[in-house]
Formats: C-alpha cells, structure tokens, sequence
C-alpha cells in the first residue's frame, strides 16, 4: 500500500529553485532514504511531506492526506527534525508529557521511552543543562511515543554515539518489521547502507538517482558511498 506520494513537487525561494520536479513512491513497510549532498534540498522536501511547507507547485499526499491539510498529517507521523532541540526550560519527563498531552494520549509510556534512552537519571534536569546527545535522544523519544505509521527523520543519528546509533537501528529495523515506514535523510551513509529497501539521491534540486542499491550499483562491490559519489561527481560535470 502506498503512503507517501509526491508528484511534481518544486519549490521556490525567490530565483532558487530548491527542488524541480520531484516524484517519490513509497510502500507501507519500505525504509527510504533520500540523500544527497549539503543544499541538495533533502531538508526541504521532508519539511514539504510534514506540512512545514508547502510547495511552490505539484502535490504530495502522506496516508492519504493532502499535506496541504498539515494538521491531518502531523498528527499521524513522528519528526525528528535537523538541528531542533526540546524546549530549553522543560524537563525531558515535562516535554514528553507535553507531547502526549498535545498528541492526546496517555502518558504511561513516557517512562519507558526515558529508561529507553538512558535519561531517567536526567528527566528532572532542564533541557538546555543536558548534552547534545541526551537532547537528540528525547527529540527521538517524542517521535517514538505515540506509534506513529511513519517517521521521518532528519539526521537521526547526529551526536548518538556507537552504542545508541546501534541500539536506534535495532529499534527502526524493527519498527519497519512491523509494517511501520519510514523516511530518512542522512549523511552518515554507512548505516543508511544497512538499513534502507529504497533510495533516492538528489543534488540541485534534481533526482539524479532512484531505486534499490543493487539497481544503482555499476559493480557488486560497490558501496552507497561509492553510488553516491559518482552519481554526483557524474551529475556536477
């Protein structure tokens, strides 16, 4: 069944066009991964498909929601957008019960999404006094809580170190296992490798590759880094 849709999707910033003609399928179940290198316009299409922004033109459903009805979408998904922190004069117990209040469910998990992340020792320490890595973790925890059908994530594994990159891996592996999907953006290739069913690699806006990694690759042994490069080393020439 397919979730995400976007078809024809540009968007404009004055003369810059961000992203030009955009086409992006994907199954209830996949693990996608959209890259590409820095202001390729990955940030801004994940922001488009959350109903952050909106399009210059084109149109993009999430569930079977217009994202132009962003309500309907956000209170289906979990986002844990790039560079965001949680409020810096909440606790993490205060912030995730802020969560489920907004989200309108019980809070009976937000103690296990705080033992979950090694931050109950912490979760009655303000947000700005926490560490990057700590605060990265509760943006993943509010994202996680009330089982979304889709996750899009921006960077997720930024300021983890390699016993929680490992450990959110797990967990995504398991949560697409039971049919949940999910959208990734990331630069840290070598998990992304490990993880994502489909790719789309963009640069200027453009799609400039699109498929499975065995499909994208020229030799058997070559890696997504390896695609990756020559896909825009090819695309810049």
């Amino acid at each position: 069944m397919q979730v995400i849709r976007a078809e024809n999707i540009r968007k404009c910033f004055g003369d810059f066009a961000a992203l030009d003609n955009i086409n992006i399928d994907i199954g209830a179940g996949d693990f996608f991964g959209l890259f590409g290198p820095n202001g390729a316009g990955k940030t801004t299409m994940l922001r488009i498909l959350t109903g952050q922004i909106q399009p210059s033109s084109g149109e993009a459903f999430v569930l079977g929601d217009n994202v132009k009805n962003s309500v309907e979408v956000k209170k289906k998904i979990g986002i844990v957008p790039e560079y965001e922190s949680p409020p810096s004069f909440l606790t993490p117990e205060e912030f995730l019960s802020f969560v489920c209040s907004v989200r309108e469910i019980d809070e009976k998990n937000v103690g296990y999404w705080l033992d979950f992340f090694d931050l109950s020792r912490k979760k009655k320490t303000l947000c700005k006094d926490l560490s990057k890595g700590m605060r990265q973790k509760l943006m993943l925890a509010s994202a996680f809580i009330h089982e979304p059908e889709i996750l899009f994530l921006d960077e997720p594994f930024i300021n983890l170190d390699p016993i929680y990159q490992k450990k959110i891996r797990n967990y995504l592996k398991d949560y697409v296992e039971n049919n949940g999907t999910i959208f990734l953006c990331s630069h840290i290739l070598e998990i992304a490798e490990k993880l994502c069913n489909k790719i789309t690699i963009i640069n200027n806006g453009k799609i400039i590759g699109n498929g499975r990694l065995d499909e994208l690759r020229k030799r058997k042994d070559e890696s997504l880094e390896d695609v990756f490069c020559r896909l825009v080393e090819d695309e810049e020439r």
